[in-house]
């Protein structure tokens, strides 16, 4: 019952954003080489493109739903959030389109690229502090004591959960159907949101399997575990730097316990080949923590083809 009305809010979170004009709806692509490399076998092999959205990434889609539900009163207080990249930027730009300020907290690691389109192309006014979980919690509140901004966390958060689904959703509307989908996790908010959307969209049958860096594994150990826990090793080291979070939200890993089928685990290595296979075979540009979505599928089709053998 509570996943159906969660599913429910998915569909919602849809309705609302799609009336925003600077929200897209993405393009699915197919490749016939990277099929028959990996996934002979495979009906079909499908692509969503939330590199091709505002900002270059699905975070558009939780930034947007969560600054629409604003109240007059809050919009006037401004938002405030902590991010290392791509939510920044989502939250800076429907910010500005909705005429609100915003402040984030970036890491002084951040990618160069991510922290000028947060300041200079969508307006927000950027603080940076350590490349710690601690230190970004600290600025963050330090700041909403004096301002009283309204935090908008990336992705503990039912906004953005509902939001990131969307994209879930409108892929599986694509296609007409969606027998197993890969979904890259860091702090789970689009994996959440995509397992909310596929299993309620499919009833069930769609599997739904994250994706995650070896580096940064603590989703892979919380999920067999059954305990919320960190990663075993330094986050930081891992080419995804969208994926570099020291642990799951709570809200996240309730949804994934109940919702996910596996999480796989990719190396630095299968990451950059994923990357490039998609660089030089589809001619598309996708940052590392997109291109572990097809490390994982690779890994995964990989691993059934010695079971045949």
């Amino acid at each position: 019952e509570e996943m159906e009305q969660h599913y429910k809010e998915v569909g919602n979170a849809y309705e609302r954003i799609r009336k925003a004009e600077w929200v897209k709806e993405t393009p699915v692509l197919t490749n016939k080489t990277i099929q028959k490399m990996f996934f002979e076998e495979v009906g079909g092999l499908y692509f969503k493109c939330e590199n091709f959205n505002t900002i270059g990434a699905f975070k558009i889609r939780g930034a947007t739903n969560a600054l629409l539900q604003l109240t007059d009163v809050e919009r006037q207080k401004g938002v405030i959030t902590h991010s290392s990249g791509n939510h920044a930027q989502a939250i800076a730009c429907a910010a500005q389109n909705l005429g609100v300020k915003a402040t984030i907290i970036m890491p002084s690691n951040a990618p160069q690229v991510k922290i000028q389109a947060t300041r200079d192309t969508y307006g927000a006014q950027v603080e940076f502090c350590h490349p710690t979980t601690q230190a970004r919690q600290q600025k963050t509140d330090e700041i909403i004591q004096k301002t009283g901004n309204i935090m908008i966390h990336p992705y503990n958060d039912h906004r953005i959960i509902y939001g990131a689904g969307t994209a879930a959703l409108e892929f599986y509307n694509q296609t007409k159907g969606l027998d197993i989908v890969f979904c890259p996790v860091g702090g789970g908010g689009l994996l959440s949101g995509t397992s909310l959307a596929l299993k309620g969209k499919s009833r069930g049958k769609t599997k739904v399997y994250g994706v995650e860096p070896e580096r940064a594994d603590d989703a892979h150990l919380s999920f067999k575990s059954g305990i919320l826990q960190k990663g075993s090793g330094d986050p930081g080291r891992t080419i995804a730097d969208g994926l570099r979070t020291a642990e799951l939200g709570e809200l996240t890993f309730e949804i994934i316990k109940r919702n996910v089928d596996e999480i796989v685990l990719v190396t630095e290595e299968e990451i950059v080949e994923a990357m490039k296979m998609m660089f030089e075979r589809m001619k598309i540009v996708v940052e590392a923590s997109g291109a572990v979505s097809l490390a994982g599928a690779i890994k995964v089709a990989r691993r059934k083809r010695e079971e045949v053998k």
